[in-house]
């Protein structure tokens, strides 16, 4: 095999912050020869900038999928969007790297499920923060059994006045919800790959729209103002989710809330050997790895300092996004794993999707079977 050719499909804001700069690191052993966006300015902006000299520019990602000499799409598109073009690109027989989360509903996300099954191909979700130093460190641990049987969880992913105000983001029908699937989705991720746990039975959620569409609430945003006129999403929502084991884990997601600590695709961790939480903020400069166990008659606690890795492209060969390109590469290449495997992010999006249900009907749910993970 030669190089790996690639056609993108969406070339907004996660293109260019996260993916463009990282696939760029990789020319030896793959090229972007397509670009495809709704608007064609930001394609042809795209092709020039990280294109081969040929690459072709798009505006109907179902003629880029006609290009036989494609090996594998980025589908980098709003959340509502991820699946119909998903499954297209598998009947066409692409590999897929799908931007998180992998669908905004249950239903979408199965059709992606059946459709990668189907193909033969590979599929994976853009969970960069699995590639952070200390949520490696972390997993590690877990692997080694240092914490014991975790059976209580945190999963963070709380902003104090954060809003997004660029792109659809506060859009409910192209984005399928807030923060709770934009950046819930990670610290969730995170959490449940620590805990090597995938069987949820049951969701209790939480979700409110209190500051969203309050003028007076938009002052302090990291962001600048946002239009509480077209805000349309929810601006915190939170999930309690019992596992088939016993498990517990309280799911926190927010852009604006009023609270002193932000904690952002972070972790807290409880095991009968010891507990460990992961603090990082909308930055990720300076995350502390934290471990917490008794020792010798005394409580302890022991720090690492993860400093310097952030969540998109800043250079260097050792970022979250560079490590997930390469090993996603890797993967189709030399037929590996990727990292991220499709039935994991799968049952992240089961959940989030129940803690919606859950709060629009006010009653728990329960599923009626575990779901299936695809190793």
């Amino acid at each position: 095999m030669g190089k790996l050719k690639i056609g993108i499909i969406g070339c907004g804001g996660i293109a260019n912050q996260k993916h463009f700069p990282a696939l760029a690191q990789f020319k030896e052993i793959a090229e972007m020869v397509a670009f495809c966006d709704i608007q064609i300015d930001r394609a042809e902006k795209a092709a020039k900038e990280y294109g081969t000299e040929d690459a072709k520019i798009y505006v109907d990602y179902k003629e880029l999928l006609k290009d036989e000499t494609i090996d594998l799409v980025h589908v980098l598109t709003p959340n509502v969007s991820h699946s119909p073009i998903t499954v297209a690109a598998f009947e066409a027989g692409k590999h897929v790297m799908c931007e998180k989360p992998m669908a905004h509903n249950t239903e979408a996300a199965q059709k992606m499920m059946d459709a990668w099954k189907k193909s033969g191909k590979k599929f994976t979700i853009g969970y960069q923060n699995r590639f952070r130093p200390e949520v490696q460190s972390l997993h590690k641990a877990c692997e080694k059994d240092e914490l014991g049987d975790v059976y209580f969880a945190k999963a963070h992913a709380l902003r104090r006045r954060a809003v997004p105000t660029w792109g659809v983001f506060p859009d409910k029908s192209q984005q399928g919800g807030g923060p709770l699937i934009d950046i819930g989705t990670h610290a969730l991720d995170i959490t449940l790959w620590m805990m090597d746990n995938y069987k949820p039975v049951s969701v209790t959620g939480s979700v409110f729209n209190k500051l969203g569409n309050l003028p007076e609430a938009v002052e302090g945003n990291m962001f600048g103002p946002w239009d509480p006129e077209t805000y349309e999403v929810e601006d915190s929502a939170f999930g309690y989710i019992k596992m088939e084991n016993g498990a517990t884990v309280f799911l926190e997601s927010s852009w604006a809330l009023n609270v002193l600590e932000s904690r952002e695709a972070a972790t807290t961790l409880c095991g009968t050997k010891a507990g460990a939480q992961i603090d990082s903020g909308m930055s990720f400069r300076n995350n502390e790895l934290i471990y917490n166990t008794a020792r010798n008659g005394m409580l302890t606690e022991e720090r690492n300092s993860a400093g310097g890795a952030i969540a998109f492209f800043e250079g260097g060969s050792n970022k979250p996004e560079v490590l997930e390109a390469k090993q996603w590469l890797e993967a189709v290449k030399y037929d590996k794993e990727p990292l991220v495997k499709p039935g994991q992010a799968f049952v992240v999006t089961k959940i989030l999707d129940a803690v919606y249900r859950s709060a629009e009907t006010g009653k728990e749910i329960v599923f009626e079977q575990e779901p299936v993970v695809s190793k």
